[in-house]
């Protein structure tokens, strides 16, 4: 069963390169949205071994967020072969999320 990566600007690129997609759900603790975005997260990640699955704290990783113009929490973004293909604020059905990942 995957579990939900912790990602940082030290691994940051050794996941976003991975030879599987990537989800990427830029979050902050003290954000409802992303809490109540959280368990959806996790559910792709355990039901889901053909994809990578992160989370990225904007408050740990500022520089991580400023790189993807994150303005608004949770922001959830999609990379297939190292590129960037899918960005989009604010919380998502996992219907929305998978599509976004299979798109």
């Amino acid at each position: 069963m995957m579990s939900v990566l912790n990602v940082n600007k030290d691994n940051f690129h050794e996941i976003k390169n991975s030879s599987k997609p990537v989800l990427l759900d830029f979050y902050a603790d003290w954000c409802a949205p992303c809490r109540m975005m959280a368990p959806v997260v996790a559910e792709i990640a355990a039901e889901n071994p053909q994809y990578l699955v992160g989370k990225i704290n904007v408050t740990n990783e500022p520089e991580l967020a400023q790189m993807f113009n994150v303005m608004s929490i949770p922001t959830l973004v999609v990379f297939k072969d190292g590129k960037l293909i899918h960005q989009s604020a604010g919380a998502r059905p996992k219907s929305d999320i998978l599509a976004m990942l299979n798109g």
